[in-house]
């Protein structure tokens, strides 16, 4: 059993690191309304059940990927449950032969260590380099809820907000 604090909707008071507090602030200035948590550290989807319960909300896996020249970089959001179709991917993007990228690929275009990718730590690829790919299911539901650039801190937002707000703004100058 991990540990998690009390719901709080503001920003911690002593980030966890600077990536983190630039989240925030960055909700906090577009104004998207958020919960969040802190925890012990979760490696796995199976440990952020715990996660999703306290904060009510899945949260989602990310899989960050590369084609085969290593050339394209892809961050796919998906259901915690739901497996990576290799297949399914390259019929739809036209990817030829995706393979997970490096860890140290992920640490140069998205500013984060393994464990920790996803929508968040766009905000460190000022270059554009990594498409974001989003599942139907998780734009479809309600909440979206991730880490926070840091597998010992999560948050839940309305989707609606990180498709309109967040992601227009992350984006912004990179096209």
């Amino acid at each position: 059993m991990i540990s998690i604090s009390e719901i709080k909707t503001t920003a911690p008071e002593t980030p966890l690191s600077n990536m983190e507090k630039r989240v925030y602030e960055t909700l906090d200035s577009l104004e998207i309304p958020y919960e969040r948590v802190e925890n012990d550290v979760v490696e796995t989807m199976e440990e952020c059940v715990e996660v999703d319960r306290a904060l009510g909300a899945e949260i989602r896996k990310s899989v960050f990927l590369t084609n085969k020249k290593k050339t394209e970089f892809y961050l796919l959001v998906l259901p915690a449950a739901k497996p990576f179709d290799a297949e399914e991917f390259m019929d739809q993007i036209g990817c030829t032969k995706p393979s997970f990228a490096t860890g140290e690929q992920m640490i140069k275009l998205l500013g984060v260590a393994p464990g920790t990718a996803g929508v968040m730590s766009l905000m460190n690829d000022e270059d554009g380099r990594v498409e974001l790919m989003i599942d139907r299911e998780v734009a479809n539901d309600e909440w979206f809820a991730c880490n926070a650039c840091d597998n010992r801190s999560h948050l839940k937002i309305k989707t609606r907000d990180l498709l309109r707000k967040l992601l227009p703004h992350i984006t912004i100058g990179r096209l």
